[in-house]
């Protein structure tokens, strides 16, 4: 299985394993495809690039302890993230801490930890310059002027940003620092793309950064450690979606490194999905289906509170109805809350009956971490790890 381009980690016969041996719905992990996709990415790279996996796509302790044993770093946006990866006993030096709105408490155990923070504005640079008791190294996130194009906009985009602080604020917040006692900003942090499958839209992205980073040398005099680049490297969630070309990102990324250089730090990437999506399916039953004014429904298990992300990009997930063949035509994935919301896209397959099973793939990443669980009680589906 190509763990970069596959849609479905696994089989028919091994979906209806899992549903017979558990309640539906549910969500299966397969730890090799994992492994497969952080040993491609890694093999691509250039040795001077840390993977540092965004927990935020599937904190799955298995999941963790998988890419930690591989050697990852962990990028984490929240202290119930930082918790888990303590959990790995990793030491120092290879967590780092984002998020636009850090709490005092987080702070402290981030430092506790040895844990590299990305400030991502001056209330971040002060508050950590009260709570160090020694000198700390800090990367200071940039909101920036131009970046990868994206459809459809969740992270990344050149527009008014809650994340970082804007590029033009860069001279006045530099000034400020030097009058700080203990933090030192010594990396750049520019996150600029969100689920990118073109290799050269990314890597001009990152040039980007790279150039910005020498200005800040040139002009400010600070001297950078560390450059994250930030997540953004996508996968495909169709048959005929074309992969990120590993080895031209790769080897993009060792010229762009030739080219600049003045950087002989340590560059830093933050992929999530692109290490845990295919790793998943999420598997649930049809209990109805209808006919409303000419639209076809299917009525399923599990909806928005399971997989959120087709509501928030208006792309659903990859869908096969497990074992069924023949003639296809569109249906209405809905859910069972009750909210019309709850859709999880418009998709064509066979005709269905209740009872039929649905696999939706490439849920390792933003399928169960991104749900809204809580909404309406309905039960919180099982995650089963699977070696």
């Amino acid at each position: 299985m190509n763990p970069v381009s596959a849609l479905w980690a696994f089989t028919d016969e091994e979906c209806r394993g899992l549903a017979e041996s558990w309640e539906t719905p549910l969500f299966a992990y397969r730890g090799a495809v994992a492994a497969a996709s952080y040993r491609a990415l890694r093999a691509a790279l250039p040795e001077r690039v840390r993977i540092a996996y965004a927990v935020k796509a599937n904190s799955h302790p298995r999941l963790l302890r998988c890419f930690a044993a591989l050697g990852a770093s962990f990028d984490c946006a929240s202290i119930g993230e930082l918790q888990r990866v303590r959990e790995l006993n990793l030491g120092p030096g290879r967590m780092f801490f984002a998020g636009p709105g850090k709490r005092s408490p987080e702070l402290d155990l981030a430092l506790e930890m040895g844990v590299r923070v990305q400030a991502e504005g001056w209330e971040d640079l002060a508050r950590l310059d009260v709570l160090a008791t020694s000198e700390i190294s800090v990367n200071l996130r940039v909101h920036p002027l131009s970046g990868a194009a994206e459809s459809n906009r969740i992270i990344g985009g050149v527009g008014p940003a809650a994340f970082g602080i804007d590029e033009e604020q860069l001279p006045e917040i530099l000034e400020r620092a030097k009058g700080l006692r203990h933090v030192r900003i010594r990396g750049l942090h520019v996150f600029a793309a969100s689920n990118q499958r073109d290799a050269k839209a990314l890597l001009e992205t990152h040039a980007m950064v790279l150039e910005m980073g020498q200005r800040l040398r040139d002009l400010h005099g600070t001297e950078l450690a560390q450059i994250d680049l930030g997540g953004g490297l996508g996968v495909p969630y169709a048959p005929d979606e074309i992969p990120l070309d590993l080895h031209a990102f790769g080897k993009g990324l060792s010229e762009l490194l030739r080219q600049h250089s003045w950087f002989q730090g340590e560059l830093i990437l933050e992929p999530g999905r692109f290490l845990a999506a295919a790793c998943g399916i999420y598997l649930a039953r049809v209990i109805r289906v209808k006919e409303s004014r000419g639209t076809r429904f299917a009525i399923l298990e599990g909806g928005i509170n399971h997989l959120l992300r087709p509501l928030l990009t208006g792309q659903p997930f990859p869908v096969k109805a497990v074992g069924k063949s023949g003639p296809v035509r569109p249906v209405t994935l809905a859910g069972p809350l009750c909210t019309s919301l709850d859709r999880l896209g418009e998709i064509a397959l066979p005709e269905l009956a209740p009872g039929d099973l649905l696999a939706f793939g490439t849920t390792g990443a933003y399928g169960f971490s991104e749900g809204m669980t809580h909404f309406l009680s309905h039960p919180i589906p099982a995650e089963i790890w699977v070696d």
